[in-house]
């Protein structure tokens, strides 16, 4: 019994051992061909149609703001062919001539080449326009200072660049703003282009590199392709992955105009409408989006001021170094000033809790409608900047100040 039982251990053993040697293996094997860890996002240019009706839309309100900065601006913007439609609810004293500001808007892009399909001085502009609904204005006037309609805004803040966005939409951004640089200063480019940027991760979350970089610009049918490319890759891809520390001939993946020419572009080539770049116009996708678009809102719109707000207090909680990376969560009742909800989530990331990172930034924000435009200054003519260049990780703007991070930091208690 004795001798079949040390047989049956050393079967059970070597069993127990082929097991876990075969399990080892496959981990090996597993980690060798892993796929990456990868993440993307995207960009647009301010002469992509959508963002050509986010720029009318933003310099509307800015028009009316720098007259009555007490306006209530809701405009939407369609463009297509040789036309444009204005429409909206707008309650301002502002004198505005919207067709235009449309025009100097469009123009300001570059569109004013006959032959392209859309140009400043000739394109159709139809307004429709009426006021902002009385019904809405009753729990949204200064009076009562409510929340001009329902709905959840998401700000984000991490530590993978210096401005604390996240780095594929910082990279697709800084591409696009430096394309546009470029269509002014190259008589073969044309405002509409698109980039998109895929960064690699390792398990931890940390950057490992870039992955893949993709460019498109509308050009002139004059520009040939092989000196479109090496334009693009030495004067917009490689300065701007320099300035964020990385070697353009080290990224694996670069497709420049991958379909090749680019020529019918713009608002002649899609419709374009505002707020459909939601996604573009935040985080490319790395944090939540609440839904609701910014452009031609005025700030009393938690859409547009909230969704700031989050932002501002994301980024202060990253800057006074409570965590690596933030996500807050705000959420509103239409004509309730209060919000209905705070949410912080550090993602494991957090020195202190999430739930007292939220009591911290209830104490110190005053997160009213009111308020909020108070803290930011939002009843200025500032808008239309950030339809071209992007809303956060930009200089200059009073979301993106990190005035609150010390006295986070002391209540912390780090």
């Amino acid at each position: 019994m004795r001798i079949r039982s040390n047989c049956n251990a050393h079967r059970i053993f070597g069993v127990r051992f082929f097991f876990v040697r075969t399990n080892l293996r496959r981990k090996k094997e597993r980690k060798t061909n892993m796929e990456k860890r990868l993440f993307t996002s995207e960009c647009v240019t301010n002469g992509h149609p959508d963002k050509v009706a986010d720029s009318i839309s933003d310099a509307i309100l800015d028009a009316c703001l720098a007259q009555d900065p007490g306006s209530r601006v809701a405009c939407e913007t369609m463009v297509t062919t040789d036309f444009c439609l204005i429409c909206g609810e707008i309650t301002t004293k502002a004198k505005v001539d919207y067709d235009a500001v449309a025009r100097e808007a469009i123009r300001a892009i570059g569109y004013t080449r006959e032959g392209d399909g859309f140009n400043a001085d000739t394109v159709e502009i139809q307004c429709r326009i009426h006021t902002q609904s009385a019904d809405i204005a009753l729990g949204t006037n200064d009076e009562v200072g409510g929340a001009g309609d329902q709905g959840m805004m998401f700000g984000g803040a991490c530590t993978q660049t210096p401005e604390l966005m996240p780095l594929p939409a910082a990279l697709s951004r800084a591409l696009c703003n430096r394309l546009t640089e470029c269509v002014h200063e190259n008589d073969l480019l044309r405002p509409d282009g698109k980039t998109q940027v895929t960064v690699e991760f390792d398990e931890d979350g940390k950057v490992v590199g870039v992955d893949t970089v993709v460019v498109s610009i509308m050009h002139s049918a004059d520009f040939q392709m092989d000196a479109l490319r090496a334009y693009i890759r030495e004067n917009v891809i490689a300065p701007v992955l320099a300035k964020y520390g990385f070697d353009v001939n080290t990224v694996p993946n670069i497709f420049i105009n991958p379909t090749g020419h680019f020529v019918i572009g713009g608002p002649n080539g899609d419709t374009g409408l505002t707020g459909r770049k939601i996604i573009v116009d935040t985080y490319g996708g790395y944090f939540s989006h609440g839904g609701g678009a910014f452009s031609g809102k005025d700030p009393t719109k938690v859409d547009r001021s909230a969704a700031y707000m989050a932002r501002y207090m994301a980024k202060n909680l990253v800057a006074a170094g409570l965590a690596e990376q933030v996500q807050v969560q705000l959420a509103y009742a239409i004509g309730v000033a209060e919000p209905v909800s705070v949410r912080v989530d550090s993602y494991g990331t957090g020195k202190v809790s999430d739930e007292i990172m939220t009591e911290l930034l209830r104490k110190t924000c005053d997160l009213t409608p009111a308020g909020i435009i108070r803290k930011l200054d939002l009843r200025k003519p500032i808008y239309a900047s950030t339809a071209a260049k992007g809303h956060f990780g930009v200089d200059g703007k009073s979301w993106e100040q990190t005035d609150l991070a010390e006295e986070l930091r002391k209540l912390a208690g780090i």
